[in-house]
């Protein structure tokens, strides 16, 4: 990875369309770098969020997808599209990619669109949406409230000293019934609703170098999935993290800074143990999820902010992680090292 921008991220919407989002971040990178065109792009998005079918395509507009690129699409995070960016190098015949994702979820109600994720005959229908079976999932960890607004009160602190994060309350400790969304998740508790984009470009062979002084070098990348139903796991452990985790080569090394896609704080209780992440390292120090959810992006946001720490020599071994799907249902981690 030899650079990354990303949106100063919001929690409404601005007007600004999809292409309008996107193109500060595609121009960022290109003139980080200096290219004008890739070997290969690749983007993440869904079209739910926008409500319109292809929305994707539009977004090509702030490509300059002319004359004719290669191009592909995952409607995922797009964490998922560097993956399948990484893939593609791997070929040998080229040295490129760029890698974006966008979302903006203010456009309608997040907790109905990500409904459409479950299973139609069996899940849907019972009614659960994305607060409902991350609080089962909660309930299923069983956290101190204390460790969990910990991790809400660290994260939202990190947010703020984080230009492109949202400057969210901290949580407070009054066991007040208003103050839940839903037993036993706090508000506070929940991610906030942002809209953003982010972009990513990776190098291969000697135009790593080229491009940037102190590339941040993927040692090991993998996702692993579960099933879907929520019946047939235990909510309480995440085995496709651990999985994937060790596929990656997680502990082959030590980890100085975790970014880790967890949208709730039991969220990343689950993560640290599946990850087997040692009690130094910095977690989320970027706020993550609970301090800016571009859903789409927030992935790639991960990897990213996992990057910037050895673009910026600050570390020299970071993990990166994104989720999809109910409870963590969908995993990638990958390994980046200087």
């Amino acid at each position: 990875m030899v650079a990354f921008a990303q949106t100063q991220h919001t929690d409404h919407d601005t007007g600004a369309t999809e292409p309008e989002l996107i193109l500060p971040v595609i121009n960022e990178v290109k003139e980080r770098t200096g290219l004008k065109r890739f070997g290969f792009t690749c983007s993440g998005s869904c079209d739910y969020l926008a409500g319109a079918p292809f929305s994707f395509v539009s977004a090509l507009d702030a490509l300059a997808a002319w004359p004719p690129i290669s191009e592909s699409h995952v409607e995922m995070d797009g964490a998922w599209a560097l993956y399948e960016a990484w893939v593609r190098l791997q070929h040998g015949d080229i040295d490129s990619a760029l890698v974006y994702g966008f979302g903006k979820s203010s456009l309608g109600d997040l907790r109905t669109i990500m409904t459409i994720q479950l299973d139609p005959y069996y899940l849907a229908p019972l009614g659960l949406d994305l607060l409902s079976y991350a609080a089962l999932q909660a309930g299923a960890v069983g956290a101190d409230r204390k460790e969990l607004d910990e991790i809400v009160r660290r994260s939202r602190a990190d947010g703020r000293s984080n230009p492109y994060a949202l400057d969210l309350p901290d949580p407070d400790d009054s066991d007040d019934s208003d103050g839940f969304a839903v037993q036993p998740l706090k508000k506070t508790d929940v991610p906030p609703i942002t809209d953003g984009a982010a972009a990513i470009v990776l190098a291969a062979g000697d135009l790593a170098r080229e491009l940037c002084a102190n590339p941040a070098y993927i040692r090991g990348i993998a996702h692993r999935i579960e099933p879907h139903y929520l019946g047939m796991r235990d909510l309480a452990l995440s085995a496709s993290a651990a999985d994937a985790a060790r596929a990656a080569g997680v502990g082959k090394g030590p980890v100085e800074v975790a970014e880790l896609h967890a949208q709730f704080p039991h969220e990343e209780i689950v993560l640290r143990r599946a990850l087997e992440l040692p009690g130094d390292t910095v977690i989320n120090p970027s706020g993550g999820p609970l301090a800016a959810n571009p859903v789409m992006a927030t992935g790639l946001i991960r990897i990213g902010e996992a990057a910037r720490r050895i673009l910026d020599g600050d570390a020299s071994r970071t993990v990166g992680h994104a989720a999809g799907g109910p409870c963590l249902q969908h995993n990638l981690v990958t390994v980046l090292e200087a």
